[in-house]
């Protein structure tokens, strides 16, 4: 098998409504999905074990996780599919921020089961590998697939959206780490929230789906300010970029996004907040 790559795209929530804690332990969630043309890249070779090898800028990030998501991924295919540990060494080039609200980690894991499904050439569709993945995380099954989607439940019951036109936008993160696990604690705290899944909207061109974004919110935002204070001055600085239309954060946080009317303003605005904040990890994108 000669080397293959793929890439693990990141995952955006263009909106994010939550709902109170339920008695199974999990807050139901309503949002809209998208990926990212930028994320991790993931490369596999034949070994005589399963090996993990974390380079990029944000190898270190991971040094202290004791089991990292692509191996817990690959061992559980390899139980599924009767094969014991996949006989691969995986490469992983972080080049995603880690507790970043960007499903970095299930993202990887997705593009690990598929990799190592078409290198060992093993029996496994794509809803099959969705059904391994969910048994590492609950936005596990939408980072396998990687489309646009509804995502409702837990995260885990998606609808694919072919619809969604590919909106020009900007990732940005302020250089801090937000914890999920805090920022649900912050957001159970306060007064319960509302799953709700709003209608669609009628007309599916960039410019309205932007204005029915604005009627939606994230309601994880204020509890991951009031806890990273820098997701705020994120917020802030894309939201004075010329032309930026929309911004919002993205799942826990702590990355924000903003969208644009074409690419050429959102690598303008991106360059233009690299100059000003060379500290922050910044990406021109588009979000399909």
């Amino acid at each position: 098998m000669a080397l293959a790559a793929r890439l693990a795209p990141a995952k955006v929530n263009l909106f994010l409504h939550v709902g109170p804690l339920a008695a199974d332990g999990y807050h139901p969630l309503a949002s809209l999905v998208a990926f990212a043309d930028v994320g991790d890249r993931l490369t596999a070779e034949p070994a005589d074990r399963l090996k993990l090898t974390v380079t990029g800028p944000f190898a270190d990030a991971l040094e202290a996780e004791g089991d990292n998501l692509v191996l817990r991924a690959l061992r559980s295919l390899g139980a599924a599919a009767g094969i014991g540990e996949p006989g691969l060494a995986i490469t992983l080039d972080k080049q995603l921020p880690v507790a970043a609200g960007l499903g970095g980690g299930s993202s990887d894991a997705g593009a690990a089961l598929k990799l190592a499904r078409d290198a060992l050439d093993l029996p496994f569709d794509d809803a099959a590998l969705a059904k391994i993945a969910a048994s590492i995380g609950a936005d596990g099954p939408m980072c396998l697939h990687a489309r646009a989607a509804w995502a409702r439940g837990r995260g885990d019951v998606l609808t694919f959206e072919p619809a969604l036109p590919a909106l020009p936008a900007l990732l940005v993160n302020p250089g801090v780490p937000s914890s999920t696990g805090a920022v649900y604690r912050a957001f159970d705290a306060g007064e319960p929230g509302l799953a709700d899944t709003p209608a669609p909207p009628l007309d599916w061109s960039a410019p309205a789906v932007e204005a029915w974004l604005r009627m939606q919110r994230n309601d994880l935002e204020a509890p991951a300010l009031a806890l990273a204070p820098a997701i705020g001055e994120a917020l802030a600085a894309v939201a004075a970029l010329p032309g930026a239309r929309l911004t919002r954060m993205s799942g826990s946080g702590a990355t924000v996004f903003a969208l644009f009317e074409t690419t050429g303003v959102a690598e303008a605005g991106g360059r233009a907040l690299s100059a000003l904040r060379p500290d922050w990890w910044i990406r021109p994108t588009l979000l399909r």
